[in-house]
């Protein structure tokens, strides 16, 4: 009797799981000239996260590799405004400044199809809650993610830390302000707000999918970024260039300090993104088609 009820069980998991996929690929039908429907947007994000995973470990590398420098575009623009505002503004002010010219990287990054992390985090984890990947293959593929970001981001940092100064767009006493302005909080803050600029980014990504034409996802990615640069929500990726610069600019900035900051905001990010937008948004698919068996 209980292997009956058993078997039961797991062919009424089946059944659901296939009418979950049919519902997804109904949404292929949708017409054009309509706004897209939360199923095809989900089967967007599903198809796209299926392609990142079928790539190989070298290419999936070298593109997080790529948009580790290509962050570094926001760093650079980051610092070239806040030195040339200094003694102008006040700090708070320059700070809040900030936000015009955050974006440029992201833009640069999701545009060119670059994988960052952040960006990646709920899209990645679509096929795993769809049950088409393994928590194993997850973890994997955002341990190369990582890496790839973190290293390009490493080296673009050390570029600008020598051609900032030498072309005058910055001093080492800038970089050093910013990185200090983003660790001066404790881990605990550094967290949620890690947490929250997961949040955001995943809906980015879920957002871009709605998009249809270049100038919407641009401008959906400013005003996103922005939102993150304004309110000083702590990204891992970018914040890894800050505090590794500032690591490299001061002795008062140390290693400990890194690893601390980078593991929170890594945490946080992963955290946000997969929880809020990925989880939140396929369960909301799952039971609008459990209500319609």
């Amino acid at each position: 009797m209980m292997w009956n009820k058993e078997k039961t069980k797991e062919q009424l998991e089946e059944e659901q799981q296939r009418r979950i996929d049919r519902e997804i690929e109904k949404s292929e039908s949708q017409k054009k000239d309509t706004a897209k429907s939360h199923g095809e947007i989900l089967r967007e994000q599903l198809s796209d996260a299926q392609e990142t995973y079928e790539k190989s470990p070298q290419s999936i590398l070298l593109s997080s590799l790529t948009a580790g420098l290509e962050i570094g575009f926001s760093y650079l623009m980051i610092c070239s405004l806040f030195y040339f505002l200094d003694g102008k503004l006040g700090e708070d002010t320059m700070f809040k400044m900030i936000a015009f010219v955050y974006p440029l990287g992201f833009i640069l990054v999701v545009l060119g199809q670059s994988i960052l992390f952040t960006e990646q985090t709920a899209l990645l984890t679509l096929p795993v809650l769809n049950k088409k990947r393994d928590v194993l293959s997850l973890l994997k593929i955002w341990a190369l993610v990582i890496c790839g970001n973190l290293i390009g981001g490493y080296f673009i940092a050390l570029i600008l830390l020598w051609l900032g100064p030498s072309l005058h767009l910055f001093d080492q006493e800038t970089v050093v302000k910013i990185a200090t302005h983003v660790l001066d909080f404790s881990l605990g803050v550094i967290f949620v707000s890690a947490i929250l600029a997961g949040w955001l980014m995943g809906l980015l990504s879920w957002l871009l999918a709605s998009a249809r034409d270049t100038i919407s996802r641009i401008v959906m990615i400013f005003l996103i970024t922005a939102v993150m640069a304004f309110t000083g929500l702590h990204h891992s990726i970018i914040g890894s260039v800050e505090i590794f610069s500032g690591m490299m600019s001061s002795p008062e900035i140390s290693f400990w300090d890194y690893i601390s900051f980078q593991s929170t905001a890594l945490l946080g990010n992963a955290f946000g993104g997969a929880t809020f937008v990925a989880l939140l948004k396929y369960r909301a698919f799952v039971f609008n088609v459990g209500g319609k068996s």
